[in-house]
């Protein structure tokens, strides 16, 4: 193992306090930073959860407790020009999960706390020095902390991603604007099944919600990346007309969209992806999650690659003998594995923002799709099949798994 003990984490979403939980299992004692003032409650949208997701989460103690706040998504049905097909999936593994944002960061928070890990709010970190036996944090308000390592799992826009490289590039816009809401419109659909609808205003998705109605969301082309902030100061009523008349002609889409309230739009903003980052690590410093590599969220693998990562980075931490091998070796079991999703991901972004032409021709192309679609085992197999072997011992020399 090597001689690192304590660690700051930068981060309080999804990796941050996954990252602290598995560095605390594997005998590190780690504290979570997270720049805004508290969680998320009720803040943000759903995202899916995939099977390897959920069986990162088991190896620290918390795939019971997200499972309890998800649903589960058994069918995937792809619905284009009014055709609908089944998307075969993997039988003999769990469903998708689909999970509120806001729940799981609340979630992952209490499991955090209840194993006795700090998790301190309002700190943003500005900046960051090292020396040969630790790594002091220094925050916006002029605190500071040191421990032997310093995380960065704080999303796209990383801080700690510019400290190790100051010309690192930043994140990318899909092209596409993200709203989430509930419409009292009920589908004919059986509870428990995702459909993907290629619209002619666009893209979108719907499930029927637990209790009633049907959630859905929906990927609005649009030129220009907006921020959270600015997408946000729209009036909701605002975008609610402009999402209503993109999908008027649209089948459930207009029902779904008409029946909805303005005033309980969720407002996700502009996508974004990231490419391919050139350096996750120096010194003591690493990183996990989106900050080294986010995917579009086409890839349904977002949240459970960044929990992978979290855990298999103390893995490392607690088999390899120093600080550097341990970080080469988690980039060598990880970076190969995203960057492949994150390019399968990249490739449906580019059917769900179609020009007119592309649109027009969708109905044509969906036996392409779909033959593409019937091979699960070959597009979404190695993907959700990946299951982390925690007690396996992890060595300098092991190569892409």
């Amino acid at each position: 193992m090597t001689q690192v003990k304590t660690a700051i984490v930068i981060g309080g979403g999804i990796a941050g306090p996954v990252a602290a939980l598995a560095l605390h299992k594997a005998g590190i004692t780690a504290t979570v930073y997270e720049a805004y003032p508290s969680t998320a409650d009720g803040i943000g949208g759903t995202f899916s959860l995939a099977p390897n997701g959920v069986a990162a989460l088991r190896t620290i103690g918390a795939a019971e407790t997200v499972t309890a706040i998800s649903t589960p998504l058994p069918r995937m049905v792809m619905s284009v020009g009014g055709k609908h097909l089944d998307l075969p999936g993997l039988a003999d593994l769990p469903p998708m999960q689909q999970v509120h944002r806001s729940d799981l960061y609340r979630s992952l928070h209490d499991r955090a706390v209840a194993d006795g890990i700090t998790i301190e709010y309002g700190k943003r970190l500005v900046d960051a020095q090292e020396t040969a036996t630790g790594s002091t944090a220094r925050f916006a308000d002029g605190s500071t902390a040191t421990a032997d390592i310093l995380v960065g799992a704080d999303g796209v826009r990383s801080t700690v991603r510019r400290l190790i490289d100051p010309n690192a590039a930043g994140p990318l816009y899909t092209g596409l604007l993200g709203f989430e809401a509930v419409a009292r419109h009920e589908v004919d659909a059986e509870p428990g099944t995702m459909t993907f609808a290629f619209g002619k205003g666009g893209y979108y998705l719907y499930w029927p919600e637990p209790g009633g109605g049907t959630r859905w969301g929906v990927n609005l082309p649009q030129e220009r990346p907006m921020s959270l902030t600015e997408a946000r100061a729209v009036p909701s009523s605002e975008w609610m007309r402009t999402l209503r008349a993109a999908y008027a002609d649209d089948d459930p889409g207009r029902d779904l969209l008409l029946t909805s309230d303005a005033d309980e739009l969720q407002v996700v903003g502009s996508l974004h992806i990231m490419p391919p980052v050139k350096h996750w690590h120096r010194g003591r410093m690493v990183l996990v999650g989106d900050s080294a590599h986010a995917p579009s969220n086409s890839s349904g693998q977002g949240a459970s690659l960044a929990i992978e990562s979290a855990v298999q980075l103390a893995r490392c931490l607690r088999d390899l003998p120093d600080i550097p091998s341990a970080y080469v070796t988690f980039e060598r079991l990880r970076r190969e594995r995203v960057e492949k999703v994150a390019r399968r991901a990249a490739r449906i972004n580019q059917a769900k923002a179609p020009g007119a032409v592309a649109r027009a021709l969708m109905p044509l192309m969906m036996p392409l799709l779909m033959k593409t679609a019937m091979k699960p085992e070959k597009t979404i197999g190695p993907e959700q099949r990946y299951v982390i072997d925690w007690d396996a011992p992890v060595t300098a020399d092991l190569v892409h798994s």
